[in-house]
């Protein structure tokens, strides 16, 4: 069941950015959690601007690769307390599971392809 509309995944998207960015501050994440933090911020915001969606400022990507990057992101949050040794800080560890759950059940219930049956009705409008 897609629930979740382009525009309110765009709203979720920022929401995920800041998240990352206050984290660090907000939990006490040590260094690398932390640092770990600002970069997946920063790139989640690339993404998010680079992507053909209502938030997109250069529209580079289309919104179905941006939702097969999320449903990667997802197990990857899962994993990076374990690739990266941070296991028994029980808070940065359950912050990136935490996270990493959500990212993934936000990747099964969002419409993806919302987008392209948006295009494909404004084309077939306009030919018509």
């Amino acid at each position: 069941m897609k629930v979740i509309s382009p525009r309110i995944h765009g709203y979720l998207d920022f929401l995920t950015v800041a998240i990352f960015l206050f984290a660090p501050t907000v939990l006490g994440l040590s260094q690398l959690p932390a640092t770990l933090a600002y970069v997946i911020a920063g790139v989640h915001l690339v993404i998010t601007i680079t992507s053909d969606f209502a938030f997109g400022i250069f529209k580079l990507i289309p919104f179905t690769i941006h939702g097969w990057i999320e449903r990667l992101v997802g197990p990857s949050l899962i994993a990076l307390p374990f690739i990266f040794g941070f296991t028994d800080d029980q808070t940065a560890r359950n912050f990136y599971i935490a996270v990493g759950l959500i990212v993934i059940v936000l990747g099964f219930i969002t419409d993806y392809k919302a987008v392209e049956r948006e295009k494909m009705n404004v084309e077939g409008v306009v030919k018509h």
